[in-house]
């Protein structure tokens, strides 16, 4: 069963909303040459339905390296969500089902390495280590993305492999409204309907935006799985097959008003919701062969997801004591009531012999609230500006697993469940954060640099069984993270970046709690080690980037990360219940064969145990390297001003020490690459294109089990027909290679197994899904 949790653990140091205004002084945000200015006039509505120019990436003016895409460089490929944006970006891997693009990896890291950031604030997720789930918010919410590659001081520090930062549309970006419908044909002839809108002008003396958006998600796939007794020798012993039907729909809502106040103040208050109903049903059919018995295995699972994600959030910013002062403060929550299950009806020769199942039921509610505190001021007379302040968050994470289980005893028994196990944990986190930067814009040279003093303290009750007392384990640590960068303009086109940041990433939530899991990894159980401490990292990051043309940009990366303190699976040396029920039958097979009492058969039979308690511990360090390259220009100089191409290729690597020895990060992909173009026609009011993706293989090792994850190519294309100034239609299609994902698994019972390859069963499984076509209209008025 998977374990589902959630998180807060980021927020920038100068936004204290929910989801603040991407142009408000108050929010973090690249400032892309073209941007509106808030004291400027905000762009129609329409020149975003109907596009007449191709759109590139964007020229910030940060210091900090930051890449910047606006939503128009992905909506001609209709991207149903932030996923389906974020996997077109340089160095972003997703190691997810066919079609799914949930966890972002960046730079091919564990999802807990990269921080997901809307409107620059971090936001409750799912993931348990801490990571937010990217295709929960619909790309229509959108008014662009920007890749933070490096740490600065007003900004929480939890981003080792970096930051994604998703603005959404508000009130001061843009004025009308439009309607988007919809609907997704898939592979099996289901037909799906999307629709959303948004509106936005003046209103209650400031500015008002509101955006809605529903869709259905719908991914039929296929798997077929092939088991072996060892990769060398291929004996089949078993194999499935499985469909998988994910069938759901996504709400979702985002409010901004903004006001000006007095001769400098502004006062915005800005709120989110997204909410997802999804059901995942999975029907399987095994065959093993044990013997010259054959047992069949029908094996239906469901999964019902329940969650939201929600955000609301004030600031306050006024000039004062010779500079701005900027107040904020934001709540935001997180909510699971989500439920697995999974039976598995065995027949051996045909005859009925056993009929088991499980479940899991899963209550997860996560509230933060957070105060922020900011001044900014020149230092003297001097180009120099200084800015420092606080954050204050108080995180309060309670989850409930309730475990069920059923056995029956007679074919045609009913399924009725019976409590298996709860397992039930609150973790209370406080941070105060101080930090001080300076700056300085004047001339050629640029420079940033600043210290940030992160403070927690955390408080984990847990009690693995209701029956049980609550126990309380409190931790707390502190973390100096220092950053430095530098942009040299060598010319109006061309520039070069330099940073060097500390960052950290904080441990997962179930590896915090020390409550025992029987069997977690193959016959091996797990505890949680509440006296984790965080990861660090000491990075670098020195890229070169070069304007071609009015529009084009091209940019070359290299980055270097040395990580300490990873937190990894440790055994503890200590026997689980399953190796001492192992010698107990030992013994007993010895008294048996032997005719010896109980005494005499144990001290004959050495107790030497093979599955163990293991937990998670800093265990040591590792490193991560690689070289990120991208380019989005118009061919002009070869007469071609409306064709656009787009490339992005990174080439990703790693090493870290583990039980058997030198890997990469797990899951980190080798490298991954997009390339596309798009051709417009004016005369026509028309416009084509298609885009190329590809990702390498990913490794993972843990203890008990071994996984190479590799996937095929994806095409996707478009086409599209303008009507005027505010309509537009346009028919796109994924997935169009039918693309497969496949999976090697090696597995096995203990530690001593795997390091001495004594393979429990090899496993070759592939899972496709089929094209998908989708076609969208959109009005604006």
């Amino acid at each position: 069963m998977k374990r589902h949790a959630l998180t807060i653990g980021l927020s920038h140091a100068i936004a204290c909303a929910a989801l603040l205004p991407a142009g408000a002084a108050f929010a973090y945000s690249a400032s892309p040459d073209g941007a509106a200015d808030p004291a400027g006039e905000p762009r129609q509505l329409d020149t975003v339905v109907v596009q007449g120019e191709i759109t590139y990436r964007n020229r910030t003016t940060d210091i900090a390296p930051v890449l910047s895409y606006d939503l128009e460089y992905f909506q001609r490929f209709e991207p149903s969500t932030v996923g389906d944006m974020i996997k077109r970006l340089p160095s972003a891997v997703f190691v997810s089902d066919v079609l799914e693009y949930d966890a972002v990896q960046l730079r091919g890291l564990a999802p807990g390495y990269t921080r997901v950031l809307i409107n620059g604030k971090d936001v409750p997720g799912a993931g348990d280590d801490r990571s937010f789930w990217v295709d929960r918010i619909p790309a229509e919410m959108v008014e662009r993305i920007e890749i933070i590659r490096s740490g600065s001081a007003n900004r929480s520090g939890d981003a080792i492999a970096g930051a994604i930062n998703i603005i959404l549309r508000d009130a001061y970006e843009f004025d009308g409204a439009y309607l988007r419908v919809g609907a997704m044909r898939y592979d099996d002839g289901e037909v799906q309907p999307t629709f959303g809108g948004v509106a936005s002008g003046a209103a209650l003396g400031g500015r008002f935006l509101a955006g809605f958006n529903v869709q259905d998600r719908y991914n039929p796939k296929v798997k077929r799985s092939d088991r072996f007794d060892n990769p060398d020798d291929r004996n089949l012993v078993s194999w499935e097959d499985q469909t998988d039907t994910r069938d759901g729909q996504d709400y979702s809502g985002n409010v901004s008003y903004t006001t000006d106040v007095g001769q400098t103040g502004r006062v915005s208050i800005d709120g989110f919701y997204v909410k997802t109903d999804r059901e995942q049903v999975e029907v399987s059919h095994e065959e093993e062969y044990d013997g010259d018995e054959v047992v069949t295995s029908d094996v239906p699972g469901l999964t019902e997801v329940d969650q939201s994600n929600w955000g609301l959030g004030v600031e306050y910013a006024q000039d004062m004591a010779g500079g701005t002062t900027e107040f904020g403060i934001k709540y935001a929550g997180f909510k699971d009531r989500s439920n697995e299950s999974e039976e598995k009806i065995e027949f051996v020769d045909g005859e009925w012999d056993a009929h088991e199942a499980e479940a899991l039921d899963i209550d997860v509610d996560d509230r933060e609230t957070s105060l922020q505190a900011a001044h900014k001021r020149s230092v003297g007379d001097s180009a120099v500006r200084m800015e420092f302040g606080v954050d204050y968050r108080d995180k309060k994470r309670d989850t409930t697993h309730v475990y069920s289980a059923f056995e029956a005893e007679d074919e045609g028994d009913p399924v009725i469940y019976e409590a298996d196990g709860v397992v039930h944990s609150l973790i209370d986190e406080t941070r105060l954060d101080p930090y001080l930067m300076f700056s300085s814009a004047a001339g050629a040279l640029s420079w940033e640099a600043g210290l940030r003093w992160e403070t927690t303290d955390s408080e984990i009750r847990y009690r693995a069984d209701l029956d049980e007392p609550t126990e309380t384990v409190s931790q707390d640590y502190d973390v100096l993270l220092p950053s430095a960068h530098l942009k040299w303009d060598l010319t109006e086109a061309s520039r070069i970046n330099f940073s060097l940041a500390r960052s950290l990433r904080r441990p997962a939530f179930n590896d915090l709690i020390p409550a025992l899991l029987s069997e977690e990894f193959g016959d091996n159980d797990f505890i949680g080690n509440p006296f984790l401490e965080p990861e660090t990292a000491n990075g670098l990051d020195l890229g070169f980037e070069h304007q071609l043309g009015e529009r084009g940009v091209a940019g070359i990366n290299f980055f270097y990360r040395d990580v300490k303190d990873v937190i990894e699976l440790v055994n503890t040396g200590v026997p689980n219940e399953t190796a001492y029920d192992d010698w107990a039958d030992d013994v007993e097979d010895y008294m048996d064969d032997n005719g010896v009492d109980q005494d005499t058969a144990e001290a004959a039979v050495p107790f030497e145990p093979n599955s163990f308690i293991y937990t998670m511990d800093n265990v040591g360090d590792g490193e991560v390297w690689g070289v990120e390259l991208d380019l989005a220009t118009p061919l002009t100089a070869i007469g071609l001003p409306n064709t656009g191409v787009f490339a992005n290729y990174s080439w990703l690597d790693s090493e870290i020490e583990d039980f058997i020895g030198k890997r990469r990060f797990n899951n980190q992909a080798r490298y991954v690459y997009n390339v596309g173009f798009i051709q417009d026609l004016p005369d026509l009011a028309a416009s084509f294109g298609a885009s190329y993706r590809k990702q390498g293989d990913a490794f993972s090792r843990v203890l008990g089990e071994e996984v190479l994850t590799t996937y095929d190519a994806d095409l996707e294309v478009f086409i599209e027909k303008r009507f005027g100034d505010s309509f537009s239609v346009r028919l796109s299609g994924a997935n169009l290679l039918d693309a497969k994902k496949r999976e090697y698994f090696s597995k096995f019972d203990n530690e001593a197994d795997q390091v001495d390859r004594d393979f429990d069963e090899y496993e070759e499984e592939a899972e496709w899904a089929g094209p998908r076509y989708q076609l969208v209209m959109r009005w604006s008025f």
